[in-house]
């Protein structure tokens, strides 16, 4: 299931300046909301997710924060020029009901800052979206970007492109990993794939826990392309998202 959130940007708390590697501090504030309302499930959600063949899955996936902007390259900042920011969350758990969603999401508030700059956001309304009508073959666009991984013979992590030779199938495989995460069982349809990418693809480096200890970098692609998909896969793709770290706020699509 998927929603919209209209977010209220308060300038007398904060600014309208954020850091531009943000993903991981929308991520952090789903579990923060969750917790106020269920702690419990937010625990659970946070620590075990979903576990198939000892890999875990949250199932879920967000938008970046859709408004009108200007960059700062210098000083790394992303200048919202808007009161208002649009943002879409998607959940596969059967937990996450529209009427679980909108009473834990509306009201709320969060921040995104550093020790430079920063903004406050007021979730002023939850609205749910209505389900897609489904058909053999769609276009899509990227909400946030997609990321495939594969090991290369070093043991490195290698990023793939959407005009890589085995990127459908990486995508074929989570969504394969996600039905049995969701269901608890193989999918046993139609499981074939077909993806063409539709003009060039866009690469985007992500900064997780950027300057922490922890600090790590991820790579994923922003673009369109057309998908022939079985309709139960369709549907996890659209409302779960599409390749890894869904719940760090990579492949949401439209």
């Amino acid at each position: 299931m998927r929603f919209k959130l209209l977010l209220q940007i308060q300038p007398h708390l904060m600014g309208h300046k954020i850091p531009i590697n943000y993903q991981y501090e929308l991520s952090a504030a789903i579990y923060r909301i969750l917790s106020k309302a269920d702690q419990a499930y937010a625990t659970w959600l946070h620590d075990n997710g979903f576990w198939v063949d000892n890999k875990r899955f949250k199932l879920f996936t967000f938008s970046w924060l859709l408004a009108p902007y200007g960059i700062d390259k210098e000083h790394q900042r992303l200048i919202i020029n808007s009161d208002t920011v649009e943002w879409h969350i998607g959940f596969l758990p059967e937990k996450s009901t529209q009427q679980f969603i909108q009473g834990v999401f509306c009201d709320q508030s969060f921040q995104i800052a550093d020790r430079i700059s920063g903004a406050a956001f007021a979730i002023r309304e939850v609205q749910v979206m209505p389900p897609l009508t489904y058909a053999p073959v769609m276009e899509f666009q990227t909400l946030s970007p997609i990321c495939i991984s594969q090991r290369n013979e070093y043991g490195k992590t290698d990023y793939l492109s959407p005009d890589a030779p085995n990127y459908a199938e990486g995508l074929l495989t989570g969504l394969l990993a996600r039905y049995k995460a969701l269901y608890g069982h193989d999918y046993e349809g139609d499981a074939s794939i077909d993806f063409q990418l539709i003009g060039k693809a866009k690469p985007v480096l992500v900064k997780i826990k950027a300057d922490t200890p922890a600090q790590t970098f991820v790579k994923g692609y922003q673009c369109r392309f057309r998908l022939a998909l079985a309709e139960e896969l369709m549907r996890l793709a659209y409302e779960g998202g599409l390749g890894e770290k869904g719940s760090l706020g990579f492949g949401m699509i439209k």
